[in-house]
């Protein structure tokens, strides 16, 4: 393959692989869209002696993303069951984080750039908040523990992001190192 189109699409496949990344502040399975693009780069265009991104680089890739799933589950899981949350809490606090997340990327934050990706962690953590206490309530918990579940979900779902979104960080980087210079 001439080398010039091989960089072309390598530099696309890292800057789509970038906007996938981007997505995890969504609640979206971004580091697993960044997983498939790389799989489908090695299937399209495969690698030569002297450049190409392997399937070496996919398995890493994976395995990566499964330790950002388990990081961000963890964290909101522990969080919560910290404080006695119950299954109902628990599942309505990632419901909630999803769609908190997708609203306040809508609303957004006026600040350029990045109003609208600070909005929608901040949303998502707030979605969490507002999942947990609703499941606690709906099981007719006091108010007071409502509100400890809440406080622990919306904690651990912010720290769970962070988590994700640095292993995304982390991925991307490998990626674009086997893709541009290796």
């Amino acid at each position: 393959m001439d080398p010039w189109l091989y960089y072309a699409l390598a530099v696309a496949l890292v800057l789509a692989s970038g906007v996938c990344w981007l997505t995890n502040l969504f609640s979206l399975p971004g580091n697993w869209a960044l997983v498939g693009l790389a799989a489908l780069f090695v299937y399209l265009v495969p690698a030569t002696t002297d450049r190409g991104v392997s399937w070496t680089t996919v398995a890493v890739l994976a395995a990566l993303a499964v330790l950002g799933e388990i990081l961000e589950l963890a964290a909101g899981a522990a969080g919560a069951a910290k404080q006695g949350a119950s299954r109902r809490a628990v599942v309505l606090s990632l419901v909630g984080a999803m769609a908190g997340s997708i609203g306040g990327a809508i609303v957004g934050v006026p600040i350029p750039i990045v109003g609208s990706l600070i909005a929608a962690l901040v949303g998502g953590a707030a979605g969490a908040f507002a999942g947990a206490y609703l499941g606690e309530t709906w099981k007719q918990r006091p108010h007071a523990a409502g509100m400890a579940v809440g406080k622990a979900a919306f904690i651990g779902r912010l720290w769970g992001a962070v988590g994700k979104f640095a292993v995304g960080a982390a991925m991307l980087g490998v990626l674009s190192v086997d893709a541009l210079f290796v």
